[in-house]
């Protein structure tokens, strides 16, 4: 296939300004326009199979998908820490910001299946802690379905302090894991399900030494993700809901 090098580095300059302008939606018709141009120049024909390409750490740079979340002034997005993972780490109702979203992408040692890990970086905004720096990582593989296609499985999560944070205060905030917790009925039911189908095993305890708390997800579902562009700078991808998300290697 013969690419313009050119066109693919004005679309793509086009998506980032469009990005910009929306707050990182990517439901916005000029989003949506920009996305569909830098597709139709795509230089990979099969990113399923291109691993040279896809492995690396990914920037998302459209706005973050998490459910109910809310954009600040500045910018940037307010969850509760619940809304990260699965309601699995506690307290499920703290307020965070989510700094940057990161996914490393690598070949794991079986040679056939990648790292899908999804990695938030996010800093406490609740009133009621102290200012906390942390990361939730939702554990992932990934491998081809077809040339266009992964196969996508989430296998478990992890939150932990940044390098930054003071580990005492962390501990006065996220060490009470696996205790009984007010739930509203929704949040019950969507648990219960998750448990039964999917095997989740809770949070139980932290590690004392690094702060680390994790869960488990013993039998995983399967998803689909359509990979809509790639190459050496960019990613876009589009979830089996429709969520489109562009990424930027770092």
């Amino acid at each position: 296939m013969v690419v313009d090098t050119g066109k693919c580095a004005a679309a793509k300059t086009v998506l980032r300004e469009a990005l910009a302008a929306c707050g990182g939606n990517t439901k916005d018709k000029a989003v949506i326009t920009a996305i569909e141009n830098l597709q139709a120049l795509n230089p990979t024909t099969a990113p399923a199979h291109s691993g040279s390409l896809m492995d690396n750490e990914w920037l998302l740079i459209s706005a973050p998908n998490f459910p109910q979340g809310e954009q600040l002034a500045d910018g940037k997005f307010a969850y509760t820490l619940g809304r990260l993972a699965f309601n699995m780490f506690q307290p499920t109702g703290l307020k965070v910001v989510i700094d940057r979203v990161l996914q490393p992408v690598f070949l794991l040692e079986n040679g056939e299946q990648r790292t899908h890990d999804i990695v938030v970086e996010f800093t406490t905004i609740d009133e009621s802690v102290p200012q906390l720096a942390g990361i939730v990582r939702n554990q992932g593989i990934c491998q081809p379905m077809s040339d266009t296609v992964l196969q996508v499985q989430f296998t478990g999560g992890i939150l932990a302090p940044q390098t930054s944070t003071n580990l005492k205060e962390w501990k006065a905030v996220f060490g009470e894991q696996g205790k009984p917790t007010k739930r509203s009925w929704k949040d019950s039911l969507m648990f219960g399900f998750l448990k039964l189908m999917f095997g989740l095993v809770p949070p139980q305890a932290m590690n004392q030494e690094t702060g680390e708390i994790a869960f488990i997800m013993n039998r995983s579902p399967k998803g689909r993700l359509e990979i809509l562009y790639l190459d050496e700078e960019m990613r876009i991808t589009r979830g089996e809901r429709g969520t489109v998300l562009v990424c930027e290697r770092q």
